[in-house]
């Protein structure tokens, strides 16, 4: 038996689950659970479920929040879990034991999914050291160099947090630097030769005169390319910036833990719809069909019911997933996909379709093992599924100050959620220059994708980007479908058009 920290009643309860949810083929890492009273748990959740974190000002705001949202009766935290080896489940005091059992069998899901979801592959398995190591750290700096400094140039480092590359543990990037210093050897003109030609008279005709012109320009390219400064596009910001701004030994120190744990926490991120929805359905399944007692089945259904309840213009993660996962299911218990189903026509054999397969579990434990969620709603989202669950798009209208359904298209609701899930639906922003105009500037771009950016958020994200390269920092992007260059010089912002 794993180790925890429960009464006999709850100890005995998760053993019972452990085996049920192993028997559906669950694979996860040891779970160590403790029960805490509501103001420890709120206070472990406002420091991103991790007991220890470095003292900022913005985990008092977040236990501010949560502690309200409990106080009023707007939300609960049932549950938390960390994605460490072994993993650390957190149980609120005083619930009831079907609730108890329920989040029990919930983080068993959440764990199994860690443990095999390829997303999180590349994430520590023992941050909750790695936490304390930062907290340790950060309070050496402050004991330095004051609070005040170290939480200011914090506050810089959070607010930049998202310029990384979420997918780069997972795919090899060009490098920022090149690959070998320049010298003044390569201030030296090179001649373009053409091929070479043993007979003279034959030169003219396999070195024409544009075939010497063109070997010339690609020459030209290369140089420029050798020089240029990244040689590529570079998404992880903050890593440029920890090679090359110039930042004291403990700027350094602070931007690199900020790093550490936003890559930390991306998976997390990336994964939501997938991880919440793959948790809520391992929870029904372990809880009625196996562990639920008759007396607890009306409270359980309660409990389910709140966790996948729908709101107007809200999207639930653990409705979305959960459905989803079921649809897969159902999907390929029946052959409900393949060539000769999506080419078939006729409504009413679609809707009997069913070549008894027996495919389902098999296959959302595939799904499970590969997928995140910009993938999953990609590949799995069909339009029968847009109509049973009754989605729309909507937007705000100026005029009647309303947010109002515009559209039940299936390709257009596709459209949306892909957009609000990729990048979580910020600004992809990447480093074109950091040598630009041969000042030491730092050129960015904006790779615009229909929305513009908020000009108060610019001004702030290059206010405290500039706070860390101390020379101008230039944003290209485009403003009402025409290219501009916003530039900030440590006093304002500019905007030039292009």
């Amino acid at each position: 038996m794993k180790k925890t920290l429960l009464s006999p009643e709850l100890h005995a309860a998760w053993e019972e689950i452990e085996g049920y949810a192993r028997g559906f083929g669950l694979d996860f890492y040891p779970i160590i659970y403790k029960v805490l009273d509501y103001k420890t748990l709120y206070e472990i959740a406002a420091q991103g479920g991790f007991p220890i974190r470095y003292p900022h000002w913005r985990f008092g705001m977040e236990y501010d929040q949560l502690s309200k949202g409990y106080t009023y009766g707007l939300s609960v935290i049932y549950e938390m879990v960390i994605n460490t080896d072994p993993s650390y489940g957190y149980l609120l005091e005083g619930n009831e034991m079907v609730t108890q059992k329920m989040v029990m069998a919930h983080v068993a899901g959440h764990v199994d999914f860690f443990k095999h979801n390829m997303w999180f592959a590349h994430t520590n398995r023992k941050m909750l050291d790695e936490m304390a190591n930062h907290a340790t750290r950060i309070e050496r700096l402050i004991n330095r160099y004051g609070y005040e400094q170290i939480e200011d140039f914090i506050d810089v480092c959070l607010s930049l947090d998202n310029l990384i590359d979420y997918h780069a543990p997972y795919i090899k990037r060009p490098e920022a630097q090149t690959e070998r210093p320049m010298t003044a050897a390569d201030d030296k003109p090179q001649t373009v030769e053409g091929l070479k030609v043993e007979r003279d008279y034959m030169r003219h005709y396999i070195n024409p005169p544009e075939y010497l012109e063109e070997q010339r320009q690609k020459l030209v390219e290369e140089q420029q390319k050798k020089r240029r400064f990244p040689e590529n596009p570079q998404k992880d910001v903050l890593l440029f910036l920890l090679n090359y701004a110039p930042l004291e030994p403990w700027q350094h120190t602070i931007l690199e833990i900020v790093r550490d744990e936003a890559y930390y926490y991306a998976p997390q991120g990336m994964t939501k719809i997938m991880n919440e929805g793959w948790a809520s359905y391992w929870h029904s399944r372990i809880m009625t069909e196996k562990a639920l007692t008759d007396a607890e089945v009306i409270s359980f259904a309660d409990h389910h019911a709140g966790v996948v309840a729908t709101s107007p213009g809200r999207l639930n993660p653990y409705k979305m997933g959960l459905e989803l996962l079921r649809d897969i299911e159902d999907r390929w218990n029946k052959g409900k996909f393949g060539k000769e189903y999506d080419e078939c026509k006729d409504i009413q054999v679609k809707n009997n379709w069913n070549l008894q397969l027996g495919l389902g579990q098999q296959k959302i434990f595939e799904v499970r093992k590969l997928y995140n969620d910009v993938t999953f709603i990609d590949e799995f989202l069909t339009p029968d599924f847009v109509i049973e669950q009754k989605l729309f798009a909507f937007e705000y209208n100026d005029r009647t100050d309303l947010y109002e359904i515009v559209s039940r298209n299936f390709s257009t609701i596709k459209e949306k959620l892909l957009f609000q899930l990729t990048n979580f639906g910020q600004p992809y922003i990447t480093v074109e220059d950091g040598n630009y105009g041969n000042r030491a500037e730092l050129y960015l771009k904006h790779r615009h994708e229909g929305v513009d950016l908020k000009f108060d958020y610019a001004h702030d994200t290059m206010r405290n980007l500039h706070r860390i390269w101390t020379r101008p920092v230039h944003l290209e992007t485009v403003i009402d479908e025409t290219p501009f260059l916003l530039t900030y010089d440590g006093q304002e912002l500019k905007k030039t058009k292009l």
